[in-house]
């Protein structure tokens, strides 16, 4: 995979980006990816990016030249068009199911703007996707684009090294993920449940998808609503609703 990243400000993804495992990632060659700072792209002799907001009203908006140039350059020399994120408060919540879905693409590029907005024909002639990480408003959209692609990132082959640790991951299945635990088995009297100890793997991964059901009923109930329960997963839920 390769990632382009249309921005302002490049430095602030040197820290995510090389470190951990979206360093890893790297050397092993599993994705790349640029800085295309659109200021660069700019016609006009101030290097301006933004402009006032035709019809009046605070603040800046992102002119369209510099992003679709920029955009142009980026398609011009790809095999095929790329996928263009941009990181928004109007976008899609984003969600596991989406990382997933982004992860499948061999190219993305992302938008990260700045200001009061964005000129409307941004969106309408060069996107393929908004995003938004919450319903609360950033500065810019660099930290919601480090959010997206280290999601994605850690979803292509090889990546975590273990092929389970993906799958197993809340809101992977649709359900957030059980309790972990690890040694000592004791610590300062509170115990590891017993089943982890058993090395029955049946009754371990019934009680972890126990586990995983009910932490999902107990904090995000609104996972369940249109999730189709079996008739195991029925009587747990009734358990739970009458204790």
């Amino acid at each position: 995979m390769h990632i382009d990243i249309l921005t302002l400000f490049p430095e602030m993804f040197d820290g995510v980006l090389q470190n951990s495992i979206m360093k890893r990632a790297q050397e092993q060659n599993a994705f790349s990816y640029q800085y295309v700072n659109f200021r660069d792209y700019t016609i006009n002799k101030h290097n301006k990016v933004d402009d006032y907001p035709y019809g009046g009203g605070a603040g800046l908006v992102l002119s369209p030249q510099p992003i679709f140039d920029s955009i142009h350059d980026i398609k011009e020399k790809a095999d095929k068009p790329p996928r263009v994120v941009l990181l928004c408060p109007q976008g899609e919540p984003y969600s596991q199911q989406k990382a997933e879905e982004l992860s499948k693409e061999d190219h993305l590029v992302f938008i990260c703007g700045h200001y009061e907005g964005y000129d409307e024909r941004i969106r309408q002639e060069l996107v393929t996707d908004e995003i938004s990480i919450g319903d609360y408003v950033l500065t810019g959209g660099e930290l919601g684009a480090m959010v997206v692609i280290d999601s994605v990132v850690r979803l292509l082959p090889g990546v975590l090294g273990n092929a389970q640790s993906a799958p197993m991951d809340s809101f992977s299945n649709g359900l957030l993920e059980h309790p972990h635990y690890t040694r000592p088995a004791d610590f300062r009297g509170h115990q590891v449940p017993d089943v982890l100890l058993s090395g029955n793997h049946a009754k371990i991964e019934e009680w972890r998808h126990y586990q995983s059901l009910k932490r999902t009923f107990e904090r995000r109930p609104d996972l369940l609503k249109d999730r189709e329960l079996s008739a195991k997963e029925e009587s747990w839920l009734e358990e739970w609703k009458n204790s």
